[in-house]
């Protein structure tokens, strides 16, 4: 005989059915949520620690090479020989440069020396302590009157659509926090110029920042004290510079994948600038005659194939800005919302300016808590801070008196931990203007 399981009757019944889709929908949600932007698959996410408090600190040590001197500035070692063979023996002259080696190896407690006397090169550390902290977002979706539920087919249809929005808010929302937090952290912004177009080193904390936490479409920007704005479209020729740049900082060595020798980095941006790059006059041919196999990180965003040294990543709602004057940009959101409807915002099809970014795995890590039950005996429902969505049913003798109306809620948290920052970059052009030649 096969068992029942009795939900209830009437409310209480589908009370139960929603809470326990709720696991369901949270599941599901993160599933859907993957594969769907290379913000979401590429930075790469851990553990927030348990206990540390809310503000941590992460030690970088910066790439060093040896020098001839103390703290010095003359790059290299210094090489000599440890002796030379005299005419018809096999002995060693212990004269010149010969005996100041073998007086200098004797004296091991004496001072150190300079180096430049003594022959010696010596290696400098140097360390960066950066800090960073932990915030959190909440989303909850529209109340739900378990009077519209009574049905199976008004049920089925309601969750189906519940979990579209929810899945969609929560995926805008982990692809903005990822994207803004990747142009915050990352140390190099590039304006791209008609002329003269330079890479700048800085660190774009607090107002060179895309999103100030202002109201959406109303965030200023400012780069740089200059006033200066890109007058110019994205070209190879800046990628150029990029590319060599981060060989020569050591960030092939976690590149996303290796041609002919070479490394490969991935760089995020809108369709129109990937079109623009590889349409450029005198660059077609490095895209048909590009067959390498592209590495399995990369393949599941639908990339097929590199272009001159990066995996182009497409990302359209690419951050666009208008001219706010004196040096300064509008954030032009690709949607509006008014009265709870959310609609295109035309405004982002002719907005001038757009940002593209070259993105690795070292600039920066996201750090997500684990869900904690309890402490010191006490117990209290987990939460889970990657967006699970819970079924929540609060009675309140004003609002909802008789427990029929109820919402779903998920609570996102991270942390953006910066690692070398130096290997981000970020590209401001012009989208209305030619693409330089390189």
């Amino acid at each position: 005989m096969a068992n029942t399981f009795d939900l209830g009757t009437g409310l209480t019944a589908i009370n139960t059915i929603l809470a326990e889709e709720a696991n369901r929908i949270g599941q599901d949600i993160y599933k859907r949520t993957i594969h769907t932007s290379p913000w979401m698959d590429l930075i790469k996410q851990s553990a927030f620690p348990d206990g540390m408090g809310y503000q941590l600190t992460t030690l970088v040590y910066d790439r060093t090479i040896p020098t001839q001197t103390v703290n010095g500035s003359d790059a290299g070692v210094t090489w000599s020989a440890l002796g030379t063979l005299q005419t018809g023996s096999n002995s060693f002259s212990t004269s010149g440069a010969d005996q100041l080696l073998i007086d200098t190896a004797k004296d091991v407690q004496g001072a150190r020396g300079t180096g430049a006397s003594d022959k010696r090169s010596y290696v400098q550390f140097s360390k960066q302590l950066k800090n960073y902290s932990i915030s959190r977002a909440v989303i909850e979706s529209p109340r739900i009157s378990l009077e519209d539920l009574r049905f199976a087919a008004y049920r089925t249809e309601q969750l189906r659509a519940i979990m579209d929005l929810m899945t969609e808010s929560s995926r805008y929302t982990w692809e903005n926090r990822y994207r803004d937090e990747y142009d915050k952290t990352s140390a190099n912004y590039i304006l791209c110029k008609s002329t003269g177009t330079a890479i700048v080193s800085t660190s774009k904390e607090g107002k060179n920042t895309f999103n100030n936490g202002g109201t959406l479409g109303t965030d200023y920007v400012d780069f740089g004290a200059s006033g200066d704005l890109p007058d110019a479209n994205v070209s190879n020729k800046i990628f150029d510079s990029v590319y060599f740049q981060l060989v020569r900082k050591g960030a092939a060595s976690e590149s996303y994948g290796k041609e002919n020798g070479r490394p490969v980095f991935a760089v995020v941006l809108s369709s129109e600038a990937s079109y623009a790059l590889q349409t450029e006059a005198g660059f077609r041919d490095d895209v048909r005659y590009n067959n390498a196999k592209v590495s399995e990180l990369i393949a599941p965003l639908g990339v097929e194939k590199s272009f001159r040294g990066f995996y182009h990543l497409i990302d359209d709602l690419a951050p666009r800005f208008s001219d706010a004057g004196n040096g300064a940009f509008t954030r032009i959101q690709p949607y509006t919302v008014a009265s709870g409807i959310t609609s295109y915002n035309a405004s982002y099809d002719t907005a001038a300016y757009e940002a593209a970014y070259v993105i690795h795995p070292q600039v920066m890590e996201s750090q997500i808590p684990n869900p904690m039950s309890g402490s010191n005996g006490l117990s209290f429902n987990p939460v889970n801070y990657r967006g699970d969505f819970k079924w929540t049913n609060i009675a309140n003798e004003i609002t909802n008196p008789d427990s029929t109306n109820g919402f779903f809620r998920g609570i996102l948290a991270s942390a953006t931990k910066p690692i070398k920052t130096d290997f981000g970059y970020v590209i401001l052009f012009k989208r209305t203007s030619t693409t330089p030649a390189a």
